[in-house]
């Protein structure tokens, strides 16, 4: 069968999409985002027709209110929501930081597992059911869309969690989560367990049912499928499917099974532009470091590649033989820029406006500059070059920070002897040299010597860009730095380099993390 896309829209059937990449997402090991990295997925996001964007958890930390706000600011069109506790100071947070958007929404939650209770939050069932209640009241009363969640629902006593969700759905809640927390839940156990709650508490009939799944046991999108054939109406989930743990629910597999498979589930349909998955995915894929698995659902590269010789003959004949989806309806279509050493700022300017991404004087003057030093070493520019070079520029978010300004290895001895210059966010340069077993780790040492840290390497992953010899190359690095794991990614038509400025960034990141006080408050 092929995909049907032909799709009873009434507004009762319609899945909203509840984006989670930039709380859920960020919180994964060694994700690390800036202000401006953030902004640039959530226009992505838009661009992407989600519904909703979390957009982080506000009390955390400066940075991450400050993200929120920006968001808040400057994305329309889309709701934005920030996460709180089921607290004052977590709720009024959350309502400072939204409050300019003109669809803002403030996400409160708290357990209602007894394993919860008793071990994290040492309360009884009559404390948390009055926390949610004065949470959601006061939610409600700063701002008009009001989220509610039990966290841990599925492991909870469903008479309990009916109790509570009845008590915010009084309080003005529109939007109820249930999700499955630890990902342990099978999708007929969480089908049932949604029916019971809707028999126990008639009142969830009147608002959005919200599920959102986590991947432990690889069923994120199946109990997901589970929730909205139990009456949901919202799926929450992550580009590419990261997040805690083993992850979420992937946004991109969800919407594509709603546009394959739209009859088999009664005409559910979605407002999802699915051409633009495959830039969303890549995009945050590059700005967290998240490599994609090769056969990952949708966005991987074997997603739509055959090399069996009679997978290749049957497709040759026709595409519906082993391709149930056009790959240019998640945007695969190859994209025909290339621009090379003689373009000027014009054409650039024009490229990336046609890749989605809108840049100010300075920052294309910043981009235009990468541009020419990169073109000047390979030629060619192509799209996906482009895509490369502008979002690596972001990853460096102001004049603060650490920056690589030099490096230099030499391996024509026994052992590899590396020299950098490192600039710090004053303008000072620091000088450092290192020996070790190989280029990267005398370039991490040189690196060390220079800042005064000592980091591990944990992970460390090279790839291309493109094809071809002189492709730009992709450099991530995974450290333990201070007892922490930090995550760095670089590009550079020279790997060595591109390895150099992603352990510089894992650095800079471990250092910004000792500056703040971001607290560790968990989430749905």
């Amino acid at each position: 069968m092929s995909e049907d896309t032909t799709q009873v829209r009434d507004e009762a059937s319609r899945i909203k999409f509840f984006d989670t990449t930039l709380r859920d997402g960020e919180q994964a090991p060694g994700i690390t985002l800036n202000t401006r990295e953030k902004l640039e997925i959530a226009h992505q996001l838009r661009r992407l027709g989600v519904d909703v964007i979390e957009a982080g958890f506000p009390i955390t930390s400066q940075g991450d209110f400050e993200a929120v706000r920006a968001i808040a600011q400057e994305i329309e069109g889309v709701t934005i929501a920030g996460l709180a506790r089921a607290n004052e100071k977590d709720v009024t947070r959350a309502g400072e930081a939204v409050r300019h958007s003109k669809q803002g929404r403030i996400h409160t939650f708290i357990a209602t597992s007894d394993i919860h209770l008793t071990h994290k939050l040492r309360m009884d069932r009559a404390q948390v059911l009055a926390a949610a209640t004065d949470a959601v009241r006061l939610a409600r009363s700063i701002v008009d869309d009001v989220e509610f969640s039990c966290e841990d629902s599925t492991r909870s006593d469903p008479a309990f969690v009916a109790e509570v969700v009845a008590a915010a759905i009084a309080e003005g809640a529109t939007t109820i989560n249930l999700p499955d927390t630890v990902g342990y839940t099978m999708p007929d156990e969480f089908h049932q367990f949604l029916t019971t709650v809707y028999e126990l508490c008639p009142q969830l009939h009147d608002v959005t049912l919200s599920v959102h799944c986590h991947n432990d046991l690889g069923l994120a999108v199946a109990n997901s499928l589970a929730g909205i054939q139990a009456g949901a109406r919202q799926v929450e989930g992550c580009v590419n499917g990261i997040g805690e743990r083993a992850g979420n629910a992937s946004i991109e597999e969800m919407a594509m099974i709603l546009r394959t498979r739209a009859e088999h589930l009664g005409g559910l349909w979605c407002n999802i532009e699915t051409t633009e998955i495959t830039r969303a995915s890549r995009q945050v894929s590059r700005l967290t470091g998240y490599v994609i698995q090769p056969n990952k659902a949708i966005v991987g590269r074997n997603a739509f590649a055959h090399e069996a010789g009679i997978h290749q003959h049957g497709v040759l004949a026709n595409p519906l033989t082993y391709e149930i989806m056009d790959a240019t309806s998640v945007g695969l279509a190859q994209n025909s820029i290339v621009l090379g050493k003689h373009s000027g700022r014009h054409a650039l300017s024009h490229a990336l406006a046609e890749l989605g991404y809108e840049l100010d004087r300075d920052e294309l003057n910043a981009a235009f500059d990468r541009f020419k030093a990169v073109a000047d070493r390979k030629g060619r520019i192509s799209a996906a070059d482009i895509e490369a070079l502008v979002s690596d520029e972001m990853r460096t978010e102001g004049p603060e920070g650490l920056r690589l300004a030099e490096c230099a290895v030499t391996t024509g001895g026994d052992v590899p002897h590396a020299r950098v210059v490192v600039v710090d966010a004053d303008g000072n340069e620091h000088s450092g040299e290192g020996t070790g077993d190989g280029p990267v780790n005398a370039l991490m040492k040189a690196i060390d010597d220079a800042v005064g840290t000592s980091g591990v390497l944990l992970e460390y992953h090279v790839s291309a860009v493109t094809g071809g010899k002189d492709a730009l190359g992709e450099a991530r690095v995974v450290c333990d730095i201070g007892g922490a794991r930090h995550a760095g990614l670089g590009v550079s038509t020279d790997v060595l380099e591109a390895s150099a400025i992603a352990y510089v960034r894992a650095v800079d990141a471990s250092r910004k993390v000792e500056e703040g006080e971001r607290v560790t408050a968990g989430g749905v």
